[in-house]
Parts: C-alpha cells; sequence; structure tokens
C-alpha cells in the first residue's frame, strides 16, 4: 500500500510546488519538473514504481484551457 499525504501536508506541499514552478520561470519550467521528477524517483527507489507513475500521469492527461489562467 502505498502512503498519502494528510490532506493539510497536501495543501501546503501544493502551494510550495506553485511557488518554486514560478520562481523557475516559464522557460525553466520543464527543467525544473524533470528534476524534481528524477530527486523524487530517488527516493521512491522503485524503478517499475516510477514507470508506472509516469505513465499514469500521461494517461488522460487533460489538455490546457483558457479558462483555468483566468
Amino acid at each position: 500500500m502505498t502512503p498519502s499525504l494528510h490532506p493539510d501536508a497536501r495543501d501546503r506541499l501544493y502551494a510550495e510546488c506553485a511557488r518554486a514552478i514560478s520562481e523557475a520561470g516559464t522557460e525553466r519550467e520543464s527543467l525544473f519538473f524533470s528534476r524534481l521528477a528524477l530527486l523524487l524517483f530517488e527516493q521512491v527507489g522503485d524503478e517499475a514504481l516510477c514507470r508506472r507513475a509516469l505513465a499514469d500521469a500521461l494517461d488522460a492527461l487533460p489538455v490546457p484551457s483558457l479558462s483555468a489562467s483566468q
């Protein structure tokens, strides 16, 4: 069973992630996400689990909506 975050911790991490994405800026956003993923993969330490997470993240990935930025 995969441990899950407490909702308060999830909210704090979401806010910190949003701040870090803004700090990285648009031109370094992809690099930031790739580096973050690699660091988290190192913490997980299970290649198969990491590959499954990558596949799950791509599955039914929505197209950004113009209304989402407003």
